[in-house]
């Protein structure tokens, strides 16, 4: 299914750029998104989603697949699989920035999204809503990042003591980071966030086929009922 958001980014042209194709900076911003290790060009993590009590949670990876900086045109790749296997996602994602003034620059996104499993039931309709919502709360983190930063950014940054290592061991690298260093991998030590809710996000149109499969269950189960005591 083909998807597209646009939103703004108050900062110039080059500075949105630079931070929009930032992956390890802006992943906190990803509602739902946990970076979990950098390898290369490959970003690994997850992304939890639920509808009501049922929770999927998708471990993948991204990688640009086009970035230039000329054009501010950046193309991702990013394929999910649930842990529990009840699904598969993949994406092709395609930003265009462009400058409205210059302060301020529109994002173009246009996601070629592909679900397999128990989240492809609610189709384009209900995913448009929910990519729509995702991409608001995308970019309101963003905003609210970018000030936190200005605010906290001195024009001349103070220059932070060493502090001497007293306990024994502290400073030493560990088996499992020197394995992983030698292997190229770098872990990324980020909080894990809540699991999308897709009820929330798409609001009546998620509930409404929530409520309709609820209601053709319990049917069901009267009319199972019914022809028992027939019997």
């Amino acid at each position: 299914m083909d998807l597209n958001n646009t939103f703004e980014v108050a900062r110039p042209i080059e500075e949105a750029w630079a931070v929009l194709t930032d992956l390890e900076r802006i992943a906190p911003c990803l509602p739902g998104a946990q970076l979990t290790e950098v390898e290369g060009d490959d970003y690994r993590g997850f992304v939890k989603v639920k509808v009501g009590p049922i929770t999927a949670q998708f471990k993948g990876a991204a990688n640009f697949v086009e970035r230039n900086d000329q054009d501010h045109k950046a193309v991702l790749s990013g394929k999910g699989r649930d842990t529990r296997g009840a699904g598969n996602a993949s994406a092709l994602i395609t930003a265009k920035l462009e400058p409205v003034s210059d302060s301020i620059t529109r994002v173009n996104v246009d996601t070629d999204m592909k679900i397999t499993g128990k989240f492809a039931q609610f189709g384009r309709g209900v995913m448009a809503d929910v990519s729509a919502t995702l991409m608001d709360q995308f970019a309101e983190n963003l905003a609210a990042m970018l000030a936190e930063e200005s605010s906290d950014d001195p024009s001349e940054p103070e220059q932070a003591e060493p502090e001497p290592a007293d306990d024994a061991g502290e400073g030493e690298t560990t088996a499992e980071e020197a394995t992983a260093a030698s292997d190229g991998v770098r872990k990324i030590d980020m909080p894990e966030p809540e699991a999308i809710d897709l009820i929330d996000a798409a609001g009546a149109p998620v509930m409404k086929r929530v409520v309709t499969l609820a209601a053709v269950v319990v049917a069901f189960l009267v009319l199972r009922r019914l022809l028992r005591r027939s019997r």
